[in-house]
């Protein structure tokens, strides 16, 4: 059964849709599309305990997993081995992937709790607030489990 909350949240610029939270599923994991404008993604980060695979949709997105970079194109599925240092970019134009994390509890928490929620449907990202609070989005991210990284320490 559907929660009733958002389902769509603006995450540092790209557009997350819930399709399944951890709690429809016996905390089992969680499902989300992600539309990935050219030019954002996520910092290099790791997580020990919660397993983390994208699908692409569309586009091109350039990835760093455990100190590697490639490009994957529509079709790719990359997974994230147990604690991996990984990060990823859209490329050339506007991305969409499936991002799967399990059991997803920590995922749903900080997309959740550092995104802004969106209209159903919504497919842009919401104009920024001004500039990013690093140190308060390093300090969530670690109270939810995460470590994020400075780029130049992945």
């Amino acid at each position: 059964m559907a929660e009733e909350r958002p389902r769509t949240y603006d995450v540092l610029g790209n557009v997350l849709r819930f399709l399944t939270f951890p709690s429809e599923v016996d905390g089992k994991f969680c499902l989300v599309e992600a539309i990935v404008p050219e030019g954002m993604g996520a910092p290099p980060n790791h997580h020990a305990g919660e397993t983390e695979a994208f699908y692409v949709l569309d586009g091109e997105v350039g990835f760093h997993v455990d100190g590697r970079d490639f490009v994957a194109r529509a079709g790719d599925h990359i997974a994230i081995p147990d604690g991996a240092v990984h990060a990823f970019k859209g490329i050339a134009r506007t991305s969409r992937l499936l991002i799967l994390n399990a059991p997803g509890e920590m995922h749903d928490a900080f997309f959740t709790g550092v995104g802004r929620p969106m209209p159903e449907g919504s497919t842009e990202p919401l104009p920024p607030e001004g500039p990013p609070d690093v140190e308060a989005l390093l300090a969530f991210a670690a109270s939810k489990g995460m470590t994020v990284l400075n780029p130049e320490d992945a």
